[in-house]
C-alpha cells in the first residue's frame, strides 16, 4: 500500500510541470530585451551634513546598451551623457568630459546602473557580488562590492524593479551618505 502510495506521488509528481525559482539569469535575461526608453527621476540625496534630502528632478533617457542621458531640471540644470566610457557634464556653461576607462572605480560605480539596465550579468560580477529577491514581478537586486577599493566608496547599491524596468536605485556609500533615484517610465520600447 506505502508502495503504491509514493508511486502514485510520484507519478503525480512526473505530471505537475516544476516551477523554476525566479534566477538572476531570468532576470538579467528580461533586462536585456529593453532596449531603453524615457523615465521622469525624482532623486534624494542623504547627506549627513544636511538636515533634509537634496531634491533634484528631471529626465532620462536610456539606448541599450551604453547610452544613458541624465537631464537634471530642479533645483539646478545639468546634463549627464554617459556614452560608452565617455562621461559628460554640462553645468551652466561649464562643460567636462571623463574618459572612465582612466577611472576604474568611476567605471564600476558607472557599470553598475548600466549593467543593471542592459542585463549585462558579466559585468556586474567583475565588480559585485549579487543578490536577488523576489519574483519577475516585483524584483530587488543588491549588488555588494567584491573589490575593496569599491568598497570604500559604496558600500551597497540596491536595484528594485518589475518585470524588466528599472524602478529604483538606492546607494549607500561607503560614509552613510546615500542617495535614492526613483524612475517613472514616460514610455516603453
Amino acid at each position: 500500500m506505502i508502495k503504491r502510495l509514493f508511486g502514485c506521488i510520484f507519478l503525480l509528481a512526473l505530471a505537475i510541470p516544476a516551477s523554476a525559482a525566479f534566477d538572476i539569469g531570468q532576470l538579467m535575461g528580461e533586462l536585456a530585451k529593453h532596449k531603453g526608453g524615457r523615465a521622469k527621476f525624482v532623486e534624494k540625496k542623504y547627506l549627513a551634513i544636511l538636515d533634509k534630502p537634496v531634491v533634484s528632478t528631471g529626465e532620462m533617457t536610456y539606448t541599450a546598451p551604453d547610452r544613458l542621458e541624465k537631464r537634471t531640471l530642479t533645483p539646478k540644470i545639468e546634463t549627464l551623457l554617459l556614452d560608452k566610457d565617455i562621461l559628460s557634464i554640462e553645468r551652466e556653461k561649464q562643460k567636462l568630459s571623463i574618459n572612465l576607462a582612466n577611472q576604474p572605480e568611476a567605471l564600476a560605480f558607472v557599470d553598475s546602473i548600466r549593467g543593471t539596465l542592459s542585463g549585462n550579468r558579466a559585468a556586474l560580477e567583475k565588480n559585485y557580488a549579487l543578490h536577488l529577491a523576489g519574483n519577475a514581478d516585483k524584483w530587488v537586486l543588491t549588488l555588494l562590492p567584491s573589490d575593496q577599493k569599491i568598497a570604500s566608496m559604496v558600500q551597497r547599491i540596491t536595484v528594485t524593479g518589475n518585470k524588466n524596468q528599472v524602478r529604483v536605485i538606492e546607494y549607500l556609500q561607503a560614509d552613510g551618505d546615500r542617495a535614492v533615484l526613483n524612475i517613472d517610465p514616460i514610455d516603453a520600447k
